[in-house]
């Protein structure tokens, strides 16, 4: 869709009716509002299905509009009531429509927001349910001068609950004459009824690319000298909202004085330079501590912001990423030059499992600096974490070196490995059998008379033979046993199990076998966990010992006696028990 300005009636490029205003300068976003819509950029689907609808006279008694901030829905909104009401000066009506090559006799009053028949409400101040009453008692009345009278409630998820219920009636059954218009960023705040009533549309965050196409030639309307990498830092910071973007552009050229520089622009939105953000990533996926460091306080006594150039950082990892998958995202031309050719060049280095591994670091990151009350400090402990991970191996790295009896280092590039070439090794400890940076331990060498695991019970006793109390207790109480067989657990576990108890079991399971173990986590349930067991062995014990001619001499000896619990006697005690294998505490609740 063309997204260069339009010439209004007047002859204004994209300006209001009558140029500025009277009283002085008119910001960029109401300047440039759209007024038709071929002037909407990055809506596509939702022109195509409204002008599908307006010729062939489907056109809805309610349209819901919903969408981020700034993406234009009550520019939207506007729109269509004028395309509702359209009548061209000269020339016969043709109805409703979306082809409006000049402005119409209803026209120039919609679009200032002044005409009679087209009533806009803000249902954040007016959502109650009077306000309600009065549109439910308007709306039988016939329209003064327009086709329809259309009602426009915006930010319509603020309307009480009583102020919905109120509304339902008129909307499911209004008047001929009358449309409603509803535009909202939390969608999920209005009620089902509601939603089921309206045609609904959901406005897309406009991408980087268009927006910096958008903007630059409103910079060129305006006759302000730009930068491509200035606009695009514009674009982005905008996060796919127009009106964000001409916002930060009007800031943009008072800050550079009639100029859009890149330079000015980092400056102004405390951004960090790309091409050393790109310098701080290499060095910090090389494992160089010392060197990010350095460039972090560069960036950082000029000016950039510890969480800013954390979240460039976790920007730029998420563009790698991309690289490797979607190729095609090369041709984004929102990047800029050192973006495109040396991410590239990264892109090919890293693995997705190292630059996943970067993400989710730098996301919990970015929470911790910015509720740091010294957010530097915290950045720059965070780089630090994250250049040591980078000479950590990747988990199937560390499990061939398992598997490998832990002699070798961390995998190179070419290996799917995350760390340039030149980049530090974490060696193995000779005869430590643990990596220096305490990795996964590495099993010994597999005796010969390695324990056999074939059931839940096996895997409780191996853990109690190793006297882990942990293991033990969890294997005990949230386990459930899917399948087990040769080097593969696999079982489902209760709430309450702890975090990471399939990984930690596995590496256990490994050192005490002296073989590689695998666990996973079924999403299907298990059987029945040993303590289940257990208590219902116990109680069938009880059952059957409480039968024996013995034990119910004795319980008829001392009423009120009860049997607490049932033992098995070991195996090598020879002397035989009158009440048969088992020992059966019984106590008098009468003493």
């Amino acid at each position: 869709m063309d997204d260069t300005p339009k010439k209004n009636a007047a002859g204004q490029d994209g300006s209001s009716l009558f140029g500025d205003d009277a009283t002085g300068y008119r910001v960029l976003a109401r300047k440039y509002r759209p007024r038709n819509f071929d002037d909407l950029i990055g809506q596509e689907a939702m022109v195509r299905t409204l002008s599908n609808a307006f010729a062939s006279g489907r056109i809805a008694q309610a349209f819901l509009l919903t969408g981020v901030r700034g993406v234009g829905k009550t520019t939207t909104a506007r729109i269509l009531a004028r395309a509702l009401n359209y009548e061209p000066k000269s020339g016969k009506d043709t109805g409703p429509t979306l082809d409006m090559p000049e402005f119409g006799k209803q026209c120039e009053a919609i679009i200032e927001s002044r005409h009679v028949d087209v009533i806009e409400m803000d249902a954040a101040s007016h959502n109650g349910v009077d306000d309600i009453r009065q549109i439910n008692e308007a709306v039988r009345y016939t329209p003064v001068s327009a086709r329809y009278k259309v009602y426009i409630l915006d930010e319509v998820h603020m309307l009480s609950g009583a102020a919905f219920n109120a509304l339902l009636k008129t909307l499911e059954e209004p008047p001929a004459h009358a449309k409603f218009i509803f535009a909202t960023t939390e969608v999920r705040k209005v009620p089902v009824t509601i939603l089921s009533r309206c045609q609904r549309f959901d406005l897309r965050r406009v991408d980087a690319d268009t927006l910096t196409k958008h903007i630059g030639k409103i910079a060129e309307a305006e006759k302000i000298s730009t930068e491509p990498e200035g606009l695009a830092l514009i674009a982005r910071a905008a996060e796919g909202s127009v009106r964000d973007a001409l916002s930060l552009l009007d800031q943009a050229i008072a800050h550079g004085g009639a100029s859009v520089k890149a330079a000015e622009v980092r400056e102004m939105l405390g951004l960090a330079d790309r091409t050393r953000i790109i310098d701080l990533f290499e060095s910090l996926m090389s494992g160089n501590i010392a060197e990010a460091l350095k460039l972090f306080r560069e960036q950082y006594d000029l000016g950039a912001d510890p969480v800013a150039v954390l979240s460039d950082l976790a920007e730029f990892s998420h563009l790698l990423t991309r690289f490797k998958i979607v190729p095609s995202s090369l041709e984004d031309t929102s990047l800029v030059e050192a973006e495109r050719k040396r991410g590239r060049e990264l892109s090919e280095r890293l693995s997705i499992r190292v630059l996943s591994r970067a993400w989710q670091m730098l996301s919990k990151g970015l929470s911790e600096a910015s509720s740091s009350g010294k957010p530097a400090q915290a950045a720059e402990m965070i780089l630090v974490r994250l250049a040591y991970a980078a000479d950590l191996p990747t988990p199937d790295e560390a499990i061939k070196m398992l598997n490998d009896g832990g002699n070798g280092v961390g995998a190179s590039p070419g290996n799917g490995g995350g760390i340039p070439s030149g980049a530090p090794r974490m060696q193995m400890a000779q005869g430590g059998g643990s990596a220096i940076g305490r990795a996964t331990p590495r099993p010994a060498a597999a005796p010969d008379n390695a324990p056999q695991l074939n059931s839940l019970e096996d895997v409780y006793a191996l853990a109690e033979k190793n006297r882990d109390l942990q293991i033990k207790h969890a294997l005990k109480n949230f386990s459930r046993l899917v399948q087990i067989e040769e080097g593969k657990l696999e079982i489902s576990l209760d709430q309450g199990a702890p975090v990471n108890f399939a990984g930690t079991l596995g590496a256990k399971l490994t050192q005490w076998s002296g073989r590689r173990w695998i666990v996973a986590v079924a999403r299907e349930q298990g059987g029945e966990t040993l303590a289940e067991k257990e208590r219902k062995s116990q109680a069938q014990m009880k059952a059957d010992v409480r039968h024996h001619p013995a034990v119910q001499a004795v319980l008829n000896a001392f009423p009120g006696a009860e049997i607490v619990e049932v033992r098995r006697k070991a195996a090598t005690q020879e002397t035989e028990n009158p009440a048969g294998d088992f020992d059966a505490p019984i106590e008098n609740e009468d003493e």
